[in-house]
């Protein structure tokens, strides 16, 4: 009797691990599944996106043009070093001119005999002056035509520097032989005169002061 006790006891109590055990759960994981993140661009609006026609910088606002070389022969420079001198010597013939002519002017044919001889060398020179300096200066115009800088300067130069040949071609040749009986002709004479030698030392001082 007593061992069919024990054996009572024994087996519930196995009984019982075996319910324990039972309903005892294995822990729950998390099952939610791990997702690597992924990369989806961003599209912007149609309406920000700028519209390229319009955007666009035209070549010609960036392409810069090559200066293009201009050649100026080597007779250029010396055919102007001739005329820088020749034109720096008109200078104190310009004086002995006004001097004569002033003697001139004011007595006619009474003036001095060294008024009148130092009158005549005097436009004799300047008349060779004059042509040496238009050939040089007209062929270097043209010589540096291609050159932009400085070329409004030069063409007004040359423009004025004729002009001056002119009137002095005209009070030589026209008025220096009526000039001698008449005092109209003699102020006609002088005005001119004067008028070329301004023209001329204005022209010729812009050239040196601008145009080196």
């Amino acid at each position: 009797m007593l061992l069919g006790v024990l054996q009572l006891i024994v087996s519930g109590h196995v009984g019982a691990m075996a319910v324990d055990t039972g309903s005892r759960q294995a822990p729950v994981l998390d099952t939610v599944p791990v997702v690597a993140p992924v990369f989806v661009p961003r599209i912007a609006p149609v309406d920000s996106i700028p519209d390229l026609a319009f955007t666009a910088t035209a070549p010609g606002d960036t392409t810069r043009r090559r200066r293009k070389a201009v050649h100026i022969s080597e007779w250029y420079y010396r055919r102007l070093t001739i005329h820088r001198y020749v034109a720096y010597s008109t200078i104190p013939v310009f004086a002995l001119q006004y001097a004569a002519g002033d003697r001139l002017y004011h007595h006619g044919n009474a003036a001095p005999t060294w008024a009148k001889t130092m009158h005549r060398v005097g436009a004799t020179t300047l008349a060779t002056m004059f042509t040496v300096n238009t050939v040089t200066g007209a062929w270097n115009w043209w010589d540096s035509r291609s050159v932009s800088e400085g070329r409004v300067l030069r063409t007004v130069h040359a423009l004025s520097m004729i002009g001056a040949d002119a009137a002095f071609t005209y009070a030589g040749i026209k008025l220096s032989d009526e000039a001698e009986n008449s005092s109209a002709k003699r102020r006609e004479h002088r005005t001119v005169a004067i008028a070329s030698i301004g023209v001329t030392v204005v022209s010729g001082l812009a050239m040196k002061l601008w145009n080196h």
